[in-house]
Order: C-alpha cells, then structure tokens, then sequence
C-alpha cells in the first residue's frame, strides 16, 4: 500500500523513478545545499533514494517526496529518518527533516508539509519525540523549526560526528518536539 500525505497545498508522497533526476537537480543546487554535504556524484545522489525506498518499506517513514498538489511535480523532499550512531549525542532518535527547490521558498511549504509529518509521527507511528538539527547559520531550516513549536535548549547543540574539526558545517544546533 503507497503512503502519502496531503495538506491544503502539498502531497508528500513515496519516491517514483522519475524523481531521480529533479532531486539530482535539487541537489547541485549550491544554495539549496549551502547548509548540507553535498553528493559526490549522481551515483551517490540515486542511492541515497534508493536508501530512503528500502526504509519506507520497511519502517513506513522516510524522506518523502513533496508536491504542489496539481502543479509541480517535484518540489522536494522532507519527512522522517532514524539517527542511530552513537556519535549523536541524542541518538537513537527519528529526525525529520527538509530540502526544498529555491524556487519554492518562503511560500511556507516546508512548515505545512512538516506539520502534516509530526502528526503522521506522532499519530499513526506512536512516536514520543522528534528532533531537528542544523548548522547556527541556517536561520531558514531554524525558522521553521520555531514554526513548528519545535524546542531548542543550547547545552545540547553538539559537533556533528562526521566532521573534522574547523569544517564550517560542524557545529549544529539540536531542536526538539514532543507529542
């Protein structure tokens, strides 16, 4: 049975083949991912979603992607994942998170489809709590985040475990919601 979720404006619906290539496209986009790592080459990029199928299926969440119900196809990508290595001082924990085209900024799309996947969370996958993080310098994704009644206490922000020391993405600041 495919998963989706509709809100006034979006659909957040499963990965179709498709998708590959506008989220390649989303991807390379260096203010889109002036906050994230980036994907070393497509290859990476497909299995990344190819990751986020196999958890969809066997968990019922992941990175969904978003639509403009009716005009775009593809805006981007947003929904839930499990953060489980030990090097996250929060984890295990299910995060959720976002990455939308520029074009589709400020219009609130990225809080709407968010709202609709809390409450997917926390009603149809019994969860207690999610969490959110990002580097201090991403005033948007924070934005949304306070949006979304989202909690930040700055004795947990944290270095991200995958980073050395001095990289400009390594310092994150960890926000939280409880049902």
């Amino acid at each position: 049975m495919a998963l989706a979720l509709r809100t006034p404006r979006l659909l957040l619906r499963e990965w179709r083949d498709e998708d590959a290539e506008p989220f390649a496209k989303l991807s390379s986009d260096r203010a889109v991912m002036e906050f994230l790592l980036p994907f070393r080459d497509r290859a990476a990029s497909d299995a990344w979603i190819a990751r986020m199928r196999r958890h969809n299926d066997e968990h019922g969440f992941a990175y969904w992607v978003v639509e403009r119900a009716g005009e775009a196809g593809f805006v981007g990508t947003l929904g839930l994942s499990e953060v489980r290595s030990a090097g996250f001082p929060f984890a295990p924990a299910i995060e959720i998170g976002w990455r939308l085209a520029q074009d589709h900024w400020g219009r609130g799309y990225a809080t709407e489809a968010a709202r609709a996947v809390i409450d997917d969370g926390f009603g149809r996958l019994g969860l207690d709590e999610i969490v959110a993080f990002t580097v201090p310098a991403n005033r948007r994704s924070s934005g949304v985040m306070e949006r979304l009644s989202m909690h930040r206490d700055p004795a947990e922000d944290f270095d991200h475990p995958g980073l050395a020391a001095g990289h400009p993405l390594r310092r994150h600041v960890l926000y939280r919601i409880r049902r």
